[in-house]
C-alpha cells in the first residue's frame, strides 16, 4: 500500500478537549469522518467563539474528502519531486465553500485576540493551524502549490513566534519540523521564491523536531507519529515505522489503513509472512463485521495482497488478485485502479505476454490519465517492463 496517512502539510490537531472534541478526535483518527464532523459541529455550537473548534471542523471536512479520494492511501511523500506532482482532488463545491468558511471564521477569531494581545500564545497557535489547513487544501485540491507554500510558511512563522514566547511548547514545533522537511525536499528553484528566500530547510533537523514532538507533544503527539510514518518510509526506514504503527493501533484500533501500512512495512523489510498475515487479519476483521472494517471493499484488500505477491515475484497469485481488483474497479479510488492495471501489465510483460501487457497499460492510462501509474504506463507502451535485480 502506498499509505502515508498524512498530507504534505499535515492538518495539525489543536485545542483543549471538550467532550465533543474528544469524541470527534477518536472518530477522526479511526477514519470515521462523518461521525467526527458531527461531534465537531456540536463543539462549534457549544463554543462558537473558539478558533480551535472551527479549525477542527475544517480539518475533518478536508480529511473526509482526502479519504474518499484515496489521498490518505497514496504515498504523497515519495519520489524526488512528489511534493509537486500530486494530482488534484475533486471536492464538491459545497464542501470547499464550507471548509474555507470555517477557516476564515477561525482566522478572524484568532486575529481578534492577537489584536488585543500580540503575545497571546493560543491565538497565535490557532492562526498558524488555520494557515496550515489552508495550505493543505490549496495544495491537494486546488493544486495551487505557490499559495500552499505561502500559507505553510505563514503558519511556520506564527509557530516560531509561539516557541519564542513559550519555549516549552512542544506542540508549536510540529509545524516547524514539517516545514523544515518539506522545504528541504523541494527543488532548488522553488526555494528561491520570495517567501522562501533565505530558508533552505533541513530534512534531518525536521525529522529530529518531529521525533521530539512525538515524545513530548500534548496536542500533536499523534500527528507527529503519523507524519513520521510517512517520512521514515520516504527515507527508506521501514523498521522505524513499525513500532509507531503498533503504538497508533493500540489507540485507534478501527483505523484499517494502519494495518495495511503495517503490511507494506513488513514487505519492505523482507518479512513476507507478516506482510501477508497483516492483510489477512484485516480480511478476518471485515468478515467478522468489526467496527471500522466491514465497509472496506474486498477489491482494496485484493489490491494490497496482490501488491505483496507482486514484489515477491508470485506472479500467478498477483495476477489473479489484480484481476479481481480490475473487475470491481468502481469500488476503489482512481489511484488504486490505475495501479492495478499497471501491475497487470507489468506481470504480463514479466511473463512474456506483450500483447496483453500493452492492453493493460492502455487501460491504466484510460482509467486515470493524471495518475502517476498512468504516466508510468506510457513508458512501457514502447518498451517492456523489466525488473531490476533484487527488486
Amino acid at each position: 500500500m502506498r499509505a502515508a496517512l498524512a498530507a504534505i502539510f499535515l492538518a495539525w490537531q489543536l485545542g483543549a478537549e471538550s467532550r465533543h472534541t474528544a469524541a470527534g478526535l477518536q472518530h477522526f483518527y479511526n477514519l470515521e469522518y462523518d461521525e467526527a464532523i458531527a461531534e465537531f459541529e456540536k463543539a462549534v455550537a457549544d463554543e462558537p467563539l473558539s478558533a480551535e473548534t472551527h479549525n477542527n471542523l475544517a480539518q475533518a471536512l478536508m480529511f473526509r474528502e482526502m479519504y474518499r479520494d484515496g489521498a490518505l492511501e497514496t504515498e504523497l511523500v515519495t519520489g524526488n519531486n512528489a511534493f509537486l506532482r500530486r494530482p488534484k482532488m475533486n471536492a464538491p463545491p459545497e464542501v470547499e465553500k464550507r471548509f474555507f468558511a470555517e477557516v476564515q471564521i477561525a482566522m478572524q477569531l484568532s486575529q481578534r485576540e492577537i489584536a488585543k494581545n500580540p503575545r497571546d500564545v493560543e491565538a497565535l497557535y490557532a492562526l498558524g493551524i488555520s494557515h496550515a489547513l489552508r495550505a493543505n487544501y490549496n495544495y491537494l485540491v486546488r493544486r495551487a502549490w505557490r499559495e500552499a507554500l505561502q500559507d505553510a510558511t505563514a503558519g511556520w512563522k506564527l509557530h516560531v513566534k509561539v516557541s519564542g514566547i513559550d519555549p516549552s511548547n512542544a506542540d508549536a514545533r510540529l509545524v516547524q519540523g514539517a516545514h523544515d522537511y518539506v522545504v528541504a525536499s523541494l527543488p532548488w528553484a522553488y526555494r528561491m521564491l520570495g517567501f522562501l528566500a533565505g530558508f533552505s530547510g533541513n530534512r534531518e533537523q525536521g525529522i529530529r523536531t518531529l521525533e521530539e514532538v512525538a515524545r513530548n507533544g500534548k496536542r500533536t503527539s499523534v500527528d507527529a507519529q503519523i507524519f513520521l510514518c510517512a517520512l521514515y518510509r520516504r527515507e527508506g526506514k521501514p523498521r522505524q515505522v513499525l513500532p509507531l504503527i503498533d503504538s497508533l493501533l493500540a489507540r485507534f484500533p478501527r483505523n484499517h489503513l494502519l494495518r495495511l501500512e503495517q503490511a507494506q512495512m513488513y514487505g519492505q523489510i523482507g518479512d513476507k509472512a507478516n506482510a501477508v498475515a497483516s492483510i489477512l487479519k484485516v480480511s478476518e476483521m471485515k468478515k467478522a463485521g468489526a467496527p471500522g472494517y466491514s465497509a472496506i471493499p474486498w477489491e482494496k484488500l485484493h489490491y494490497h495482497l496482490g501488491t505483496v505477491h507482486f514484489w515477491y515475484r508470485d506472479y500467478a497469485e498477483a495476477l489473479d488478485l489484480m484481476t479481481k481488483v480490475i473487475a470491481g474497479a468502481e469500488r476503489v479510488d482512481l489511484n488504486t485502479g490505475a495501479i492495478a492495471w499497471l501491475r497487470t501489465g507489468q506481470i504480463y510483460d514479466l511473463t512474456d505476454r506483450r500483447k496483453q501487457a500493452i492492453e493493460a497499460y492502455r487501460k491504466a492510462i484510460q482509467f486515470a490519465p493524471e495518475a502517476d501509474a498512468a504516466k508510468e504506463s506510457k513508458r512501457y507502451l514502447s518498451s517492456p517492463y523489466r525488473r531490476e535485480k533484487g527488486l
